[in-house]
C-alpha cells in the first residue's frame, strides 16, 4: 500500500515527463504566412503567368515533400510494369514443363506477391507527402490572393467583381492544385511508364519498338492539331464562368430589389440566358476534347491490332515465344494507355494554366498603395489644408478644380453641396484613398505622399453613408480588428451610439448574431453599430459620410449628442444632406464644381444669403 503510494506521488510529480506533448497541425500557420509574401514576388517578377515554370515556383519550398511522394509513387507503382514480365515468364515456363519450370512460376508468383501488398502502405505515403504539398500551396495561394487584395489601390477592388474575384480564390486556386497533382503524379508516372516499357521492348524486339514509335509519332501529330483549338475554348470557358461568377452575386444582391419590383421572371430569364451561353461554352470545351480524345484512340487501337498480328505470326514461326506475345501487348497496352493518358491530360493542364495565369491577373497586379519607406505616425493632431487640390477620374471627368481649404485641428467641418460637387472626392482624399493630381494635401503640415498611410489610418474613424456589416455578432461588428476590447469600452459604445434598448431585447445581448450584411436589423440599427465601432476607436479624425441618413428623426436627435461628444475634441469632417443636422458644426464648407465656394457657420452663411442660403431654402 504504501509503495503504491509512493509511486503514485512520483507519478504525479514528474507527470509532465511522461504526458506526450499536444498534437501540432499538419501545416504551419508561420510556414504558411511566408508563402504568402513569396507567391506574390513569384507572379511580379514571372513575365509569363500561365506557364508551368510559375507553378514550379509555387511548389519551390515543397521540393521535400514532393521527391517523397514521387519515390513512393514508383515504388507503389512497381506492380504494373512487373507483372507483365512475370506473366509472360508464368506463360514460357508452364509451356515448356518439368521441375525447373514449377520452381520458376512459384518464384514469379512470388514476387508479384511481395509487390502487390507493398502498394497500401506505399500508396499512404505517396499521398500523405502529396498532400501536405498541394495543400500548403492551395492555402498559400489564397492567402496570398486575400494579402494582395488588401494591398491593392481601393480604385482595384471597385474595377473588378467581387464575383470574378471569390472565383480565382476558390475555383482557380482549385484548379491549380488539380495541375499539380496531374504534373507531379499522372504526368511523371506517365513517362516512367513511356521510359520502361521502351527500355524493355527495345532490349527485346525492334520491330515492336518501331510500332511504339510510329503511333507515338501520330499521337503527336493530332496534339499539334487540336492544341490551339483546347487552349481558345479552355480560356472562353474560363472567362466566362468568371463573369457568370460576377452576375450571380450581383443577382443575390440584388434579390429584394427584384422582387419589390416585381420583375422576378425578368431576371430568370436573363440569368437563364447567361446560364446557357456558358453552357454553350463547356459544351465547346467537351466536344473538342472527346473528338481529340477518340482520334488518338482509334489510331492507337489500330497500330496495338497490327502489333498483336505481326508478334502472333512471329511466335507462329518460332521467332519469338508466346509468352512474348503477352508481354509485348501488355506493353502496348501500358504505351497506349501513357500517351492516351499525356493526351487526356492536355485539357486539364490546359486548364490547370489558365487558372495560373488567372491568379497572376491579382497577384502581379501594380496597382499597389505604396507605403515602404515614408514617414510613419505615432500621433496625429487633425490640421488639413488642401492647396490648389485638383483630382479627375478621367480625361473627361474633372472632379477637383483648384480646391483651396484649412481645417483646424480639433475643428468640426461639415461639406455640402449638390450632387458631383466633389464632397466624396473629399472625404476620399482626407481616408488617403485618392491622392491629387495636381496640388497637395497637407497633414499636421506634411504632404500626404509622403506619409505611411496604413499608419495613418490607424488614427481614424469612418462611419459611411451605408453601413458594411458582416455576418457575426454585434460584437464582432463594432470591435471589428481590435484587440483586447474590455467589456467596459464595449459598453460605453454602446451606449455613446443609443444601441442599449436594442441589445437588451435581442435573446443572446451583444452577442446575438445579425445575419449576412446585418440583414436582420432595420437600417438605423445598422448605422448605430457602424457608429459604436468609430466611437470605440477613440479616433483623432473623424469622418461622418451621411453618418445620420439611415435613422428617422427621432433617433437622429438621441445620437447627435453623442456624435457631439464624441468630435468634441478631434478633428471631424461631415457630409450630410439635411443641412438641418450640421447647424452645430464649427464651419460649413459649401463646395461646387470641385472648389470651395463659401465656408463660415450656419449663421453666417444664412445671413449671407449665398448658395448655401439657397441649398437650405430648397430643403424647407
Amino acid at each position: 500500500m504504501l509503495k503504491r503510494k509512493i509511486n503514485q506521488k512520483l507519478k504525479d510529480k514528474y507527470k509532465h515527463l511522461f504526458t506526450p506533448p499536444p498534437k501540432q497541425g499538419a501545416f504551419d500557420e508561420e510556414d504558411i504566412l511566408k508563402q504568402e509574401q513569396n507567391f506574390i514576388d513569384y507572379y511580379t517578377a514571372s513575365e509569363k503567368k500561365g506557364s508551368l515554370g510559375t507553378l514550379l515556383k509555387l511548389y519551390k519550398n515543397r521540393v521535400r515533400e514532393i521527391v517523397l511522394a514521387c519515390f513512393f509513387y514508383i515504388v507503389k507503382t512497381l506492380p504494373q510494369w512487373v507483372i507483365p514480365i512475370t506473366t509472360a515468364n508464368i506463360i514460357d515456363a508452364a509451356t515448356v514443363g518439368g521441375d525447373a519450370a514449377l520452381r520458376r512460376i512459384i518464384i514469379n508468383v512470388s514476387v508479384v506477391l511481395v509487390l502487390v501488398f507493398q502498394n497500401v502502405y506505399t500508396t499512404y505515403l505517396h499521398t500523405k507527402f502529396l498532400s501536405l504539398a498541394n495543400r500548403s500551396v492551395e492555402a498559400g495561394l489564397r492567402g496570398a490572393i486575400v494579402r494582395k487584395l488588401q494591398q491593392l489601390s481601393l480604385s482595384f477592388s471597385k474595377e473588378m467583381e467581387s464575383g470574378r474575384i471569390q472565383s480565382k480564390i476558390m475555383r482557380d486556386v482549385e484548379a491549380v492544385e488539380g495541375l499539380a497533382s496531374q504534373v507531379f503524379v499522372s504526368l511523371m508516372a506517365i513517362i516512367l511508364n513511356i521510359v520502361i516499357t521502351v527500355s524493355v521492348t527495345i532490349t527485346k524486339s525492334l520491330l515492336v519498338f518501331g510500332f511504339f514509335v510510329v503511333s507515338t509519332i501520330a499521337a503527336v501529330i493530332i496534339m499539334r492539331l487540336f492544341g490551339k483549338k483546347i487552349n481558345s475554348s479552355n480560356h472562353e470557358f474560363r472567362v466566362a464562368a468568371e463573369k457568370a461568377s460576377a452576375d450571380v452575386m450581383d443577382m443575390v444582391e440584388l434579390i429584394p430589389v427584384t422582387k419589390a419590383h416585381a420583375v422576378e421572371d425578368s431576371e430568370i430569364k436573363k440569368m437563364t440566358h447567361k446560364m446557357s451561353r456558358i453552357a454553350e461554352k463547356g459544351h465547346k470545351v467537351d466536344t473538342v476534347n472527346g473528338l481529340f480524345g477518340a482520334s488518338t484512340w482509334v489510331v492507337f487501337t489500330v497500330f496495338q491490332t497490327i502489333c498483336l498480328a505481326v508478334t502472333a505470326l512471329l511466335a507462329f514461326y518460332k521467332k519469338i515465344s508466346v509468352g512474348d506475345i503477352v508481354l509485348y501487348q501488355s506493353y502496348f497496352s501500358t504505351i497506349v494507355g501513357s500517351v492516351s493518358g499525356l493526351i487526356g491530360l492536355l485539357p486539364t493542364l490546359n486548364r490547370g494554366l489558365e487558372s495560373v495565369s488567372s491568379i497572376g491577373e491579382i497577384l502581379a497586379a501594380h496597382n499597389i498603395e505604396e507605403n515602404e519607406g515614408k514617414k510613419q505616425l505615432d500621433s496625429v493632431k487633425g490640421e488639413f489644408e488642401f492647396k490648389d487640390v485638383h483630382f479627375s477620374y478621367d480625361e473627361e471627368t474633372h472632379v477637383i478644380n483648384g480646391l483651396d481649404l484649412k481645417v483646424r485641428a480639433g475643428e468640426t467641418i461639415a461639406l455640402v453641396g449638390g450632387s458631383g460637387a466633389g464632397k466624396s472626392t473629399v472625404l476620399n482624399m482626407i481616408i488617403g484613398f485618392m491622392l491629387p493630381d495636381k496640388g497637395s494635401v497637407l497633414l499636421d503640415g506634411t504632404d500626404m505622399r509622403e506619409i505611411d498611410l496604413k499608419s495613418y489610418r490607424a488614427h481614424i474613424a469612418v462611419v459611411p453613408q451605408t453601413s458594411i456589416l458582416f455576418s457575426g455578432t454585434i460584437r464582432d461588428n463594432i470591435t471589428y480588428g481590435l484587440k483586447n476590447v474590455t467589456d467596459e469600452q464595449i459598453r460605453e459604445a454602446v451606449r455613446a451610439a443609443c444601441l442599449e434598448e436594442l441589445v437588451a431585447s435581442l435573446p443572446q445581448g451583444i452577442d446575438t448574431r445579425i445575419g449576412e450584411h446585418g440583414g436582420r436589423l432595420s437600417g438605423g440599427q445598422r448605422q448605430r453599430i457602424s457608429i459604436a465601432r468609430a466611437i470605440i476607436r477613440d479616433p483623432d479624425v473623424i469622418i461622418l459620410d451621411e453618418a445620420t441618413s439611415a435613422l428617422d428623426t427621432v433617433t437622429e436627435r438621441e445620437i447627435q449628442t453623442a456624435i457631439d461628444n464624441l468630435t468634441s475634441t478631434r478633428t471631424t469632417f461631415i457630409v450630410a444632406h439635411r443641412l438641418s443636422t450640421i447647424r452645430n458644426a464649427d464651419r460649413i464648407a459649401v463646395l461646387d464644381g470641385g472648389r470651395c465656394v463659401e465656408i463660415g457657420t450656419y449663421e453666417e452663411l444664412m445671413k449671407k444669403k449665398g448658395e448655401f442660403y439657397r441649398l437650405k431654402t430648397l430643403q424647407s
